[in-house]
This record gives C-alpha cells, structure tokens and sequence, in this order.
C-alpha cells in the first residue's frame, strides 16, 4: 500500500495504523533500547551525549512518544524486588491508596500533551498514550505469585482494584481527550509467556473484560486505535479482545512462536506493532535480511508496523544494529 507524496511521521502512523497508502512504512522502535544496550554501543562509537529522541534521529528512525499519568506518588512505598508487590490484602490496599491514583499526575500528563502539541500537530511525532491494564496493574500492586492466587483468594480484592483504575483511567481520558488526541492508547498487561495467556478465558471475562468495556469505548469515540501490549504467545487471546473492542497487540514475540502472517490471516482487520525477531539482530546480514523477508508480505497489507519485538538487547552490536537500520530503510522504502 504506498503513496507517492510525502507524508509526514504521524501520518504515516496513522496510514499504516488505518490500512491507508504510505509513501513508506514506518521506521519505529516502540521501546527503543535497554540501558545495558546503549552502554555497549557507547564503547563502540555510539555518540554519548544523546537524549533519547536524538538517539531515536541518530539513525534515522521516527519518533513514537510514550506518554503516561503516574500511577502512585513519588513518596508511594516501593517493591522490595523485582516481582515483590506492596500490599498483601485489602488493609493494606486501604492504607496506601493515599498513594495511588493522583489527581496530580493526570495534571501533569495533561501539562505534557501541551507541551508536545504543536510539534504533534506539525506530525514530527507520533504520540503513544500508555495506560496500566488490568491484569498488569494488581499484578504490580500485589506482586507476580500473589496475584495469580488472588483471583481464587480475594476476588472482590481484584475487582475493587480494576474499579478504582478504571475509573481513575476514566479521569485521565476526560482531561487529555478535551484538546489532545494522541495517535494510539497502549494498555500494558503482560498477560501471556511462552505459551500462551497466563489466565483462562473465565478468568479474563470475569477480572478483566468487565474495565476494558467501560474504558475502550470511551477511546475509540474518539477515533483512536487502542491496542494491548502483551509479551509472549497471544495469538489465542486475540478473539477475547476483540470482544472488548481491543483493535490489535505489541510486541509479538517471535521466540514463542507468534507468527503475524498467521495473525493476518485469521484476523484480517487485527492492528499489530513489533514481530521483528530481536535474536537475529546479532547475527550475519543475511539473518536480519531474511527476517526483513518474512514480514515483507504483512508489512505490505496494512496494518502492521514491524518493529524489534522487544527492546534490542546488549548482545548486539552498534555495527549490527547500523546494519538492521540500513535494511530497514530498504525495506521501507519496498513498502
């Protein structure tokens, strides 16, 4: 699907985003790189002073920015370790909601829109809105092992949760929706590994289906794609969010066997970002070309921007990542 004018980085978003003509796909890294990644490339000749949108323009590539409304205070009490939470029951969930849900952040998303406005409106960029999901969001409250227990243990704990963030979520789009419309809403759940959902389909429609219907709505009024940001296998949760009025998934991990030709072909309409195989990056030409080839054909049916599936890890090369920049921009162009 292609245009002969030239289009600006938004509305190629857009385009692609709405099986439209573009004059070229879209050049993305919807989380861009870990910290270890860039340390490495540092030592190899990467420039050191870069922010990250220069990092982004360094390689030529467009500029998709996240934008978010803080979940807790700063003074919020933290995890003790990763996958630790920070409450264990309702008392607890009690005495820090102080802490959560502030008015303030929303002000503060809000003061961040305006400040990247006009650049959005000129399309220099495109704009990603992230909200907390809600299997991700109890999960950070409760930690990863409790949470799963908690849809047996303390059901009305789970739905107490998901009410308070969707009405917080409620807030949010109210205020940010009245002058500013960002380009997509990305809802972080994180509710699939290797192979497959870690929830049943009775447990999403229980826990979860019921705050995705009273929030997706209210987006999509506005003309805005939303779409889940899920890791490992989801391709057999696609149908449960559809039936919420999710549009498409990010990041589409090749290593569990997401196949976005397959996604295409069973949901013709379905939006998907990511699916480039981030284990071929730091290897030979040949692989990341091949793998460029692969994703050529969904690439070109709209709908799809292909992406690293997941933030390009320290096993790569400042040189082997010139070189996926370089067959990027060729196969952008093939588009």
């Amino acid at each position: 699907m292609t245009s002969k004018l030239p289009m600006t980085e938004r509305e190629r978003f857009l385009a692609v985003m709405n099986f439209q003509p573009v004059d070229r796909h879209p050049m993305l890294e919807w989380a861009a790189w870990w910290g270890e990644t860039t340390d490495r490339w540092k030592r190899e000749g990467f420039p050191a002073d870069l922010d990250w949108e220069a990092s982004i323009r360094h390689f030529g590539l467009d500029v998709l920015i996240n934008i978010c409304a803080a979940m807790t205070t700063q003074d919020c009490p933290r995890a003790a370790h990763h996958g630790a939470g920070i409450i264990t029951n309702e008392a607890s969930y009690d005495a820090i909601l102080p802490h959560l849900y502030p008015d303030a952040s929303i002000e503060s998303l809000v003061k961040r829109a305006g400040t990247l406005k006009a650049r959005h409106d000129r399309g220099e960029v495109a704009i990603r809105l992230w909200l907390d999901g809600f299997f991700w969001w109890p999960r950070t409250l409760l930690g990863i092992e409790q949470h799963l227990y908690a849809f047996y243990d303390t059901p009305e704990l789970m739905h107490r949760i998901n009410r308070d963030l969707a009405a917080f979520h409620l807030r949010t789009l109210e205020a940010l929706l009245q002058n500013f419309k960002p380009d997509m809403v990305g809802i972080a759940e994180d509710m699939s590994y290797n192979n497959g959902p870690m929830l049943s389909k009775e447990t999403f429609d229980e826990f979860l289906a019921p705050y995705y219907r009273q929030v997706v709505p209210v987006i999509r009024r506005h003309g805005i794609n939303v779409l889940v940001d899920t890791d490992g296998q989801l391709e057999g949760m696609i149908p449960w969010l559809e039936e919420v009025g999710v549009q498409g998934v990010y990041p589409l991990e090749r290593q569990s066997g997401v196949d976005v030709a397959r996604i295409r072909r069973n949901h013709p309409k379905f939006l998907m970002l990511g699916g480039y195989d981030k284990m071929v990056l730091s290897r030979d030409e040949a692989a990341m070309r091949a793998e460029f080839e692969r994703l050529l054909p969904v690439m070109r049916s709209g709908g799809f921007i292909a992406s690293v599936d997941h933030q390009t890890p320290p096993g790569v090369s400042f040189e082997n990542y010139k070189t996926y920049v370089r067959l990027f921009k060729e196969y952008a162009a093939k588009v």
